[in-house]
């Protein structure tokens, strides 16, 4: 969950496979409903429609949208599984989904724009703008946005989450949500170390409103959508729990009261969760208020592939923002290799290889950049998480497609999602003080992103 996120590539070789249908009894295992030589397929895409199906099926994912450009490979689009269990409607290429988390990094683009536009300065306190922050006189706007502000995440919270269980058509305002955060003590003093908080992000919302005089949904559209030219992502106001048509049903295994310290299903109830007698819980209609600009964006995967080239490579910022934006990154954990970083409302999976991922409850989404080969990569799915580890469902499935394109022992992902990480180390009390041995996460809390 968030709780506890027109550029033109070049085509080599442009190539469509729709796979739709499920494996008797197994909720995520994809086949082909129309089929191509693999001489029409990119090399790659070709291997990816036999090993994307077995994935599903292994983590149970009902559907699955996958958006590859590349002007080396050829591009690829394909669709896996279907957008309703106990029915054969297929995903398609224009579903539209919950973001969740990736709408982090379009809240701090933003931020960055009034940054570049003199209005804002990324070492001004946020007791400028929201007095009643818990020391909020030593944690910057910079530190917001890079997840090292120390502040707690509403979305950890107990009642908090029974309430998204009991109301799920509530709509949350941010100062509610802000009430529940500022109620518990600070993790740790601002800068310190990586910790990844909802409460950050909606902190930068209201800045943003305070500074644009506008809604935060009409700044995103304003600022981001209209210039890239995206018809089908935009930032709910907060009373609109709809998804716009074509969208799959968005499952989650478990409740949120239950999935507070981690997504999978208990070791006893697995097999029936990957048999699919143990079914998900439909939260299509779940209202994501709560997420707001920490989560609550809705995209489609051609749209999510415009942008993320544009935040990555530029077009949303002037060079020197961007190039400040870049150079922002830092390891999520002091000390550690492989590349994985997060930083200015941007994730680092692995040198060259930026974005960020999402997750809300229905819906996983994963987007990234790659400046090292041009290529874009975006996967969509209609699941939050894996039963078997809890893992962000989309970044299950793009392991495999990085992996492929790139050999696992060059590229990879961390190994779980911070979601799992996260609330683990909160259950363990790591949330409430420094953890010697913190995990490499880059998504989010109950979301995660």
């Amino acid at each position: 969950m968030t709780k506890k996120s027109a550029t033109t590539v070049a085509v080599a070789l442009s190539a469509v496979l729709f796979l739709s249908g499920c494996a008797a009894g197994a909720p995520g295992a994809g086949s082909p409903s129309a089929t191509k030589t693999a001489e029409t397929l990119p090399a790659y895409a070709a291997a990816l429609q036999t090993q994307i199906p077995e994935v599903m099926s292994q983590n149970a994912i009902p559907g699955l949208v996958v958006h590859i450009l590349s002007p080396d490979r050829g591009n690829w689009s394909a669709t896996f599984g279907t957008a309703e269990l106990g029915a054969t409607v297929p995903m398609t290429l224009d579903d539209s989904f919950r973001i969740g988390s990736n709408t982090k990094t379009m809240t701090s683009t933003v931020i960055l724009q009034l940054v570049q536009e003199g209005v804002l300065a990324l070492d001004d306190p946020i007791s400028k703008f929201r007095p009643d922050v818990p020391g909020g006189e030593h944690i910057t706007i910079a530190q917001l946005s890079e997840m090292r502000s120390g502040l707690y995440s509403y979305s950890f919270d107990p009642g908090f989450n029974a309430i998204l269980d009991t109301e799920p058509e509530k709509v949350w305002t941010p100062d509610e949500l802000l009430a529940i955060a500022f109620a518990h003590p600070v993790n740790f003093a601002p800068g310190a170390q990586y910790d990844y908080s909802n409460t950050n992000i909606v902190l930068l919302g209201l800045v943003i409103e305070k500074l644009t005089g506008m809604s935060a949904s009409e700044a995103f559209k304003e600022r981001i959508f209209a210039p890239l030219g995206l018809k089908n992502t935009f930032l709910p106001e907060p009373s609109d729990a709809g998804i716009p048509t074509p969208h799959p049903q968005g499952y989650q295994f478990g409740t949120n009261v239950e999935t507070i310290d981690s997504y999978a299903v208990p070791k006893g109830q697995l097999p029936a969760a990957l048999a699919g007698t143990l079914l998900p819980i439909d939260q299509t209609k779940a209202n994501p208020s709560w997420a707001w600009t920490a989560g609550g964006a809705i995209s489609t995967v051609a749209d999510l592939a415009v942008y993320v080239k544009a935040m990555v490579g530029g077009g949303l910022l002037d060079e020197a923002t961007q190039r400040l934006r870049l150079a922002s990154i830092q390891p999520t954990v002091a000390g550690q290799t492989g590349g994985v970083g997060y930083g200015l409302g941007i994730a680092q999976f692995a040198p060259g290889i930026l974005g960020h991922d999402g997750q809300l409850p229905g819906y996983s989404t994963f987007m990234v950049y790659n400046t090292n080969t041009n290529e874009t990569i975006i996967v969509g799915a209609n699941l939050s998480a894996s039963p078997v580890d809890g893992e962000t469902a989309a970044v299950v499935v793009a392991k495999t497609i990085i992996a492929e394109l790139y050999g696992a022992a060059d590229v990879q992902l961390p190994s779980a999602a911070w979601s799992v990480h996260s609330r683990m180390l909160n259950a363990r009390g790591c949330r409430r003080s420094p953890c010697a041995a913190r995990p490499a996460p880059l998504s989010g809390d109950n979301e995660p992103a």
